[in-house]
């Protein structure tokens, strides 16, 4: 019997659920790229889109990585549009809950550099993490001051390129969803799960000119261990967006079966 493609706008049944656009046009340039995705990652991301939309958290979006399809191709594709294909070094090891770095030389560059796609006063940057490790790397970061990272035990927020991670939050446990966002010239806000854990003045307001990187500071300084299962970078997140955006992130983690507990 004749089915019709998830991207062409339906399930894979050929009937049902309608796939977003935007999530179709995400299956074809994972296609395109020699990537695939099983039925149950087509579903969980097109559901993430559907809700984004309706919590008002996709227009703030500039790359999404939801890091599904088990290899380099597919967890290299941004979500929100084909800007921003990111590149994974070697030393990566895909899998279904998804990507990890080795520790020593990994990183994924996103091409995206915040003083080009981003603003002073509005800017976030998100990791969803599936280990709990004391280590002193960094997770999402431009430069070395322009990140969104656990350094040891601390949780640092800095959107400002000053030199001085001006918020942080000390606790042990570094799984979960995490966001830095700055909706002001004010202020700058991380958020662990759904709970608010700074709000702290940020001084200065100079954005980074560099790539921003996944898993390391740079090309390869200060790899982490980690395992990522989602990544976004966009303009800033209020309160209530950034609530919406874990419950939404949280809920495609739990249809892919790989949800960390809160």
């Amino acid at each position: 019997m004749f089915t019709i493609p998830s991207f062409m706008g339906f399930d894979k049944a050929g009937f049902g659920t309608p796939i977003d656009p935007d999530a179709a046009a995400f299956f074809a340039r994972v296609t395109a790229a020699g990537g695939t995705l099983s039925a149950t990652e087509q579903t969980a991301v097109n559901t993430l889109v559907v809700q984004m939309k309706a919590d008002g958290t996709w227009a703030p979006m500039k790359a999404i990585y939801p890091m599904v399809g088990a290899s380099a191709a597919a967890c290299a594709q941004n979500l929100k549009s084909s800007s921003f294909t990111g590149t994974f070094t070697s030393g990566w090891t895909f899998a279904s809950t998804g990507v990890t770095g080795n520790g020593t030389s990994t990183y994924f560059d996103t091409t995206l550099r915040p003083s080009v796609s981003l603003s002073e006063s509005s800017a976030h940057l998100s990791f969803y993490s599936r280990t709990n490790v004391n280590e002193s790397k960094y997770d999402f970061c431009s430069d070395s001051n322009y990140a969104v990272l656990w350094f040891g035990n601390t949780f640092y927020v800095n959107l400002t390129a000053v030199g001085t991670y001006t918020a942080t939050y000390n606790f042990t446990n570094t799984t979960g969803f995490y966001i830095g966002s700055r909706i002001n010239n004010t202020n700058v806000n991380g958020y662990r799960n759904a709970t608010k854990v700074i709000n702290n003045a940020a001084l200065g307001s100079l954005l980074s000119g560099g790539n921003t990187y996944l898993g390391a500071r740079g090309t390869g300084a200060s790899s982490t261990t980690k395992q990522y299962a989602f990544a976004s970078i966009g303009d800033g997140l209020t309160d209530t967006q950034a609530s919406n955006f874990y419950t939404a992130v949280q809920a495609f983690q739990t249809t892919l079966n790989r949800q960390i507990a809160p």
